[in-house]
């Protein structure tokens, strides 16, 4: 199995950030029918954090899975561009698949942590649509994300993408909890019980929307680990969340 790492495709031009939005593949030479992962990494909308990125694809990558990761505009943040940012990275997706040598049929699935999380869960509940092509991935994987923009939110990630004193309006557009209809795509879910930033009610209120709307998904609560664990390589506690997305994958997914 030969990981291709291809040049970063970049679809828009910022004066602020260079090189957003974009997109980088990581992708198989051999697996012309395998699903590719959209990863979104974290950082309150304020940074993009590394360790939730590349390492995130590359672990995909070893697992038989295509990936791009995402680099999305983060504060200061314009009448929430990212959002149209991570819907636009979809269609994108959809486009170049042919040409990264993936088959028509190959799913498009989303992955994102924390503030990333928000981002994609939001995508997975608010679409675009361009010609015939609408932005619907077929399944999100969230981890420790943050869904509420309400009481209960981070407010880091709420300040950065909807400003220190947002509307009430804004707030329920942009809480994904509220957004989930009859066909969100299936869902893998996991956090800790005793995560300090991103209270894990984030987690439960999207899996009670989801369960609501009969959408299927898994929800894993981990009675220990901070926040920003990524792969968690090295904390035996939440460790096992990869073994349990790759078998929820391979049963209902793939």
């Amino acid at each position: 199995m030969q990981i291709i790492n291809q040049q970063s495709v970049i679809w828009e031009d910022s004066h602020l950030h260079q090189d957003v939005p974009s997109l980088t593949p990581y992708l198989i030479d051999d697996k012309p029918d395998a699903p590719i992962v959209l990863v979104i990494p974290g950082g309150g909308y304020g940074h993009r954090a590394y360790h939730e990125g590349e390492p995130v694809a590359q672990w995909l990558n070893q697992h038989g899975l295509h990936a791009c990761v995402l680099r999305y505009q983060v504060a200061p943040i314009k009448e929430q561009e990212t959002i149209k940012q991570g819907q636009q990275a979809i269609l994108t997706i959809m486009k170049l698949k042919q040409e990264w040598g993936l088959t028509p049929d190959s799913k498009i699935g989303v992955l994102g942590f924390s503030a990333g999380g928000h981002l994609a869960a939001y995508i997975s509940n608010c679409y675009l649509q361009e010609g015939e092509s609408l932005s619907r991935p077929d399944f999100q994987i969230l981890c420790y994300p943050v869904i509420t923009m309400k009481e209960k939110t981070h407010g880091g990630s709420r300040a950065n993408l909807i400003g220190e004193t947002p509307s009430h309006t804004l707030i329920n557009q942009h809480s994904c909890e509220e957004q989930v209809h009859d066909q969100t795509p299936p869902a893998f879910i996991w956090s800790t019980a005793n995560d300090q930033a991103v209270s894990t009610s984030n987690s439960l209120a999207y899996a009670s929307a989801l369960q609501l709307k009969d959408v299927p998904y898994e929800l894993h609560i981990y009675q220990d680990g901070r926040h920003g664990l990524g792969l968690a390589d090295e904390h035996p506690a939440t460790v096992d969340w990869k073994q349990a997305c790759l078998q929820w994958l391979e049963h209902y997914i793939i």
